[in-house]
């Protein structure tokens, strides 16, 4: 990695702009062209160095809900109740875990009614028993990873 490239990751741990035109705006705190930016990203993105780039918003926050909830999948079956729990759009992250309940999942829906039918759904389909486990208290963490 280039020094530019590790400014890049830097400055965007900060935050990122909302406006018209953000990664100008970025660029622009960087001396270097937006064209440029949008380069570098991509190829960090393409090589691995970044696994994602974008926004997180706290959906609870835009009328949103938001849960965790997790499986006990027999290891027969895993790979094909990860398909049935993946088809589900409202599913953000699906994750196998060396535990008991092996695999947990982010529920993302417009509202709370929606949440509870997916998560029926998802017992429907599979014939699991899904665990809600729904955030009670949130915690920020200040994490930033210097490149």
């Amino acid at each position: 990695m280039e020094q530019i490239d590790r400014d890049i990751i830097n400055h965007l741990q900060e935050g990122f702009p909302i406006c018209d035109s953000p990664y100008l705006q970025v660029s622009k705190t960087l001396n270097i062209s937006e064209t440029e930016l949008l380069q570098r990203l991509q190829r960090l993105l393409d090589c691995g160095i970044l696994s994602r780039f974008g926004p997180l918003f706290h959906a609870e926050h835009i009328g949103g809900a938001l849960t965790l909830a997790a499986l006990k999948v027999p290891e027969p079956r895993f790979e094909t109740i990860t398909a049935i729990v993946n088809a589900f759009p409202e599913v953000a992250h699906n994750y196998a875990r060396n535990h008991r309940l092996n695999m947990w999942f982010v529920l993302a829906t417009e509202t709370l009614e929606q949440q509870a039918m997916t998560l029926q759904l998802i017992e429907q389909q599979t014939g699991l028993k899904v665990y809600n486990m729904p955030k009670i208290t949130e915690y920020f963490v200040g994490l930033k990873l210097e490149a």
